[in-house]
């Protein structure tokens, strides 16, 4: 009998004895889930230093996006603490942007900054980038998607300044033409600038304003050669972006006609090589400043992961009218 007592008591402690270890598995669990939960917490707390930057881009064989990643790394270098800065070129594809933006927020980058390819078609990513803590600006280019600040020219204004500039030499008289551009907010407003402007000069005739130059140098010449031979007798284009306008210098050259000038937008290395060039046709440019609209939204952005939101999360940045006349103390990109 006093051995069945002593197994029964033996069996009891290692009934008592499982017990407790089921407890404390469940205890582990329990504080496994508890510091998952923190970590997710931190990703959105206020207070938290920034120390990584991924910036998608368009394509960085354009000065333009150049300047904009140098303006991304000037100010990270401002706010210091090693901050690194990885820019990406999507080549225009919405498909690798998407997944360039994919991989910065896999990667914990504290700091989406994007010019949309597709307004539309990016706002998946960034959609879960938000989801996921990340602070998202959008660059240069409207998306229609949440994000925490919008930074861009101020477009409407560069056509504005760019076509007021257009009727005053004209003296308020002459045929123009608008080189269009891809179908965008920043091409729209660009091109509602300018009939605003023009719309103060009745005896101005806008000749021409749907064709779409693609915002390149091979459109601008293509479309500008069209244009050259349909009208005999145009005074003044307006290009929606330097690179077509460049290239409406070419063509230009190579019909021989030199009886108008050609106003863009940009403020590029390339449209001030060609206002430079005195037997070309281009005379001025609304100049943006990609490399300060980068800065403003690593500034911004940096604001935003310390709890500071900005008092508006759209954000102009200014252009201004580059000349013939001015442009020796124009400073560029």
């Amino acid at each position: 009998m006093k051995r069945i007592l002593l197994i029964v008591g033996i069996l009891g402690f290692a009934v008592i004895g499982c017990t407790n270890g089921v407890k404390n598995d469940n205890a582990a669990t329990n504080t496994t889930n508890k510091a998952t939960n923190i970590s997710a917490e931190n990703v959105s707390t206020p207070n938290r230093k920034l120390q990584t930057i991924g910036v998608a881009l368009g394509d960085l064989g354009n000065p333009f996006y150049n300047a904009v990643q140098k303006g991304a790394e000037i100010e990270a270098q401002k706010i210091g603490g090693n901050i690194r800065v990885n820019a990406v070129s999507s080549g225009f594809d919405l498909n690798q942007q998407s997944n360039q933006i994919e991989n910065f927020t896999a990667a914990n980058t504290d700091l989406i900054i994007l010019s949309a390819v597709d307004k539309k078609g990016v706002k998946p990513v960034i959609d879960q980038a938000r989801v996921a803590g990340r602070v998202v600006i959008a660059l240069d280019s409207a998306v229609d998607a949440d994000v925490d600040a919008m930074i861009s020219s101020n477009n409407t204004q560069a056509g504005e300044i760019a076509c007021q500039y257009i009727g005053d030499r004209l003296k308020g008289q002459g045929n123009v033409v608008i080189l269009n551009g891809t179908p965008m907010d920043s091409i729209n407003q660009r091109v509602s600038g300018c009939e605003k402007s023009l719309s103060k000069y009745p005896n101005i005739k806008l000749i021409s304003k749907e064709q779409n130059a693609e915002g390149t140098r091979d459109g601008g010449l293509r479309v500008m050669s069209d244009l050259l031979t349909t009208f005999p007798k145009i005074d003044a284009v307006f290009a929606t972006n330097d690179q077509s306008g460049v290239g409406a210098d070419l063509a230009a050259k190579q019909a021989r006609r030199k009886e108008f000038f050609i106003v863009g937008v940009d403020g590029s290395p390339d449209a001030t090589k060609a206002m430079e060039d005195k037997d070309g046709v281009f005379a001025a440019t609304a100049a943006q400043n990609p490399a300060g609209m980068a800065q403003k939204a690593v500034e911004i952005g940096n604001d935003i992961i310390q709890g500071k939101k900005p008092d508006s999360p759209n954000i102009l940045i200014p252009v201004k009218l580059v000349t013939r006349e001015n442009l020796s103390s124009y400073k560029g990109w």
